[in-house]
């Protein structure tokens, strides 16, 4: 872990959040997702300006070799907040190396400075190695995932 950089992206960053939507592309197995239709600077740019967004990247000297996107979700029942881990990925050849615990980790930090009480996170049930790494960071709940509609 300590051979890689670890940060949270601002307005400025918009390259690098570009790069780790690359990252996420090659890992998924998705390109047709990440990459042709992207958003244009301006919408990047507010989306990383907002405090209900966090991306964190790690950095290989300039190279962005994994991170996480999440979502700042505030509470009704109390003043706090909740964080939701979105997307996490680490290029294959990084893998392995800690990485993907050194993002949650800096997230963690950065969670303190949100009020969030939790971070939490889904994970597909073969996914062996995601399933080890949030064991070990954190409690299991089993619980059922529904896609509803949009009207």
């Amino acid at each position: 872990m300590s051979d890689y950089e670890y940060r949270q992206l601002g307005p400025g960053d918009i390259q690098l959040f570009r790069d780790l939507l690359g990252v996420f592309a090659e890992a998924f197995g998705e390109p047709q997702t990440y990459l042709p239709a992207q958003p244009g600077d301006a919408y990047l740019r507010k989306l990383l300006g907002q405090d209900t967004f966090i991306a964190v990247v790690a950095l290989d000297r300039d190279e962005v070799v994994g991170g996480l996107a999440a979502y700042v979700l505030e509470k009704f029942e109390q003043a706090r907040s909740e964080i939701y881990i979105y997307d996490l990925a680490v290029a294959e050849a990084h893998r392995r190396k800690g990485i993907a615990t050194g993002v949650i980790r800096h997230l963690q930090g950065v969670a303190k400075t949100y009020g969030a009480w939790v971070i939490f996170v889904q994970a597909d049930p073969g996914d062996a190695p995601a399933l080890n790494l949030y064991a070990s960071l954190g409690t299991r709940e089993d619980v059922y995932h529904f896609d509803i509609p949009v009207s």
